[in-house]
């Protein structure tokens, strides 16, 4: 999470700091809070960072607060009461466990937001946080889904789907489609992201070496990608199940019957740290949801590695 305010501590730190140094010890509050005693370190040290200064003595057996760190546990303790009488709390989620799940805009909109009540349940309220950045998983979040080929360092991850990709297009303009090769798709604009591969792949059976040209459009997000398509901007390659939702109810078609193995895919990342129950639990879901068996399952929840 990118912190933007200059005079605001990172507020998502304070409740951090203030239950660590009520309790004295980073294994309590970790306890406590439901995570590992690195996610509590990593946020106590990212609050210092930002401060300028010790908050904590660190002690083989728990920590104290330091000068500063007193004078500021009791500004955070008055502030985090101010909060918890506010009137306009927030409580519809208080029955629920929290899970943060980072995870790109044209996921979000086209494959989760369908299915988010069936992944949240009774028991869980998932917390999206909408970014393309490299998730940092150190910063209270849970999992993430990011688009690549894998593996990363540092992390657990596990392909979502692979992806049968063709061109796809608004009916109005398939009909003026001259054929269903690559030439006539070259006719109209390529609509693509920052990565061209795909295309180049899709277009090279024929001898085509696809450079992008003037009359091409780039997108950054897959589902503006969908929304272009979907008004005669141009032809697009389909990526499954991203793209199912706007073929299966005739916004696009299929405009050419070959179909290629995408050279990305989507993943499903877990820090190596052991996963809370409630996000491992959410992880199941989300698995399933994507078809995988309940082995595959196992062995991602599985206890991370210990180091």
């Amino acid at each position: 999470m990118v912190h933007s305010s200059p005079s605001l501590p990172p507020l998502d730190t304070l409740e951090t700091f203030a239950r660590a140094a009520r309790l004295g010890s980073f294994s309590a509050a970790a306890e406590e809070s439901g995570v590992t005693h690195g996610a509590i370190s990593r946020q106590v040290s990212r609050l210092e960072r930002w401060m300028g200064i010790r908050l904590f003595e660190r002690k083989a057996r728990g920590v104290n607060l330091t000068p500063e760190g007193m004078r500021f546990f009791a500004r955070t303790e008055e502030a985090l009461a101010l909060l918890g009488n506010s009137d306009e709390r927030w409580t519809p989620r208080r029955a629920k466990a929290v899970v943060r799940l980072s995870v790109t805009p044209s996921v979000a909109s086209l494959w989760l937001f369908s299915r988010l009540s069936k992944l949240e349940g009774n028991d869980i309220h998932l917390e999206l946080i909408l970014e393309h950045r490299l998730a940092d998983l150190g910063e209270g979040t849970d999992l993430a889904i990011r688009c690549g080929k894998g593996p990363w360092a540092g992390v657990r991850g596990v392909q979502l789907w692979q992806e049968k990709v063709f061109p796809i297009a608004s009916p109005a303009l398939a009909e003026h489609l001259k054929g269903n090769d690559a030439h006539a798709i070259l006719e109209r604009p390529i609509l693509h992201d920052s990565n061209i591969e795909g295309w180049r792949r899709w277009l090279s059976p024929e001898g085509i070496d696809y450079v992008p040209r003037g009359q091409d459009r780039r997108f950054e997000d897959y589902n503006l990608i969908i929304d272009a398509c979907c008004q005669g901007l141009g032809i697009a390659l389909a990526r499954p199940p991203l793209s199912s939702a706007a073929l299966a109810d005739g916004r696009l078609v299929r405009v050419s019957d070959r179909a290629i193995d995408y050279h990305v895919a989507f993943h499903l990342i877990r820090p190596d740290e052991a996963l809370r129950g409630p996000a491992s639990e959410l992880a199941g879901r989300l698995l399933r949801e994507a078809g995988h068996d309940e082995a595959a399952i196992t062995a991602f929840r599985a206890p991370g590695r210990k180091g």
